[in-house]
This record gives structure tokens, sequence and C-alpha cells, in this order.
């Protein structure tokens, strides 16, 4: 009914039913290795990989190391005159930058969308 795909809402509802189960389930708790625990119980749940642990560490939680390292926007971002990096290459050139890499993430959004897109349709009033 809401036009989503079946993985996504399998992902979403086994998500809900572990907070149901605990509702502290996404609690880091106080040490900064508590983040590494949600990140596995997220990646754990079907449909949930590590990009979306990555966006809901940042998100949600506002860790302020999470780096969704295959986001097809941070690539561009970080994409240079070899073209964009993998994601791999992407993660190794963040290590530089812990432990503010959703920081990092946030400024490289933010510029891209700044950014013209290159042979992009130039509006033009009155035609």
């Amino acid at each position: 009914a809401l036009g989503m795909h079946g993985t996504r809402a399998r992902a979403i509802s086994a998500l809900a039913a572990a907070l149901v189960a605990d509702p502290g389930w996404l609690d880091p708790g106080p040490d900064a290795g508590g983040i590494a625990l949600v990140l596995d119980r997220l990646r754990s749940l079907p449909g949930i990989g590590d990009w979306t642990a990555q966006y809901i560490a940042l998100r949600a939680l506002r860790a302020p190391d999470a780096f969704p390292a295959a986001d097809i926007g941070l690539l561009r971002a970080l994409a240079g005159d070899t073209g964009r990096p993998s994601p791999a290459q992407a993660l190794a050139r963040a290590e530089a930058w812990r432990p503010w890499r959703g920081y990092a993430a946030l400024h490289l959004w933010t510029a891209a969308a700044a950014r013209p897109v290159p042979d992009a349709p130039v509006a033009r009033p009155g035609i």
C-alpha cells in the first residue's frame, strides 16, 4: 500500500520487532565501543546492510564517526580526476577524519548538493 518493495518492508518490520522486544536495542551505552555493537545488531537484521546501519548511526544515534562509505552522494563528492572512488577507497580516505567521519559525510553531502550538475538543462524563463 505504501509502494515499498518487500525487502525494505521486511527490514522495517524486523527493526520494529527488535525495538518492541527490547526498547533499548539501539542504545549504544556509555562507551564508544557501543556503536560497534549497535552496528552489528542492525546488520544482523534482514535487508539492513552496512550503508543503512551507518546511516542510522549517523542520523538517529548521532554517532560522530559513522560513515556510510557506499553512499553514492559521498562517492560523487569524493570524485577526482580519476573518477569516483570505490566504497573501500572512500573508507580508506576517511580514516584520516576519525573520529569525526560523520561530520565529514555531512560536509561532503552539502558540498555536493551545492555543485552544479554537469550538462544539466538551464532554466530559461519565458521560453
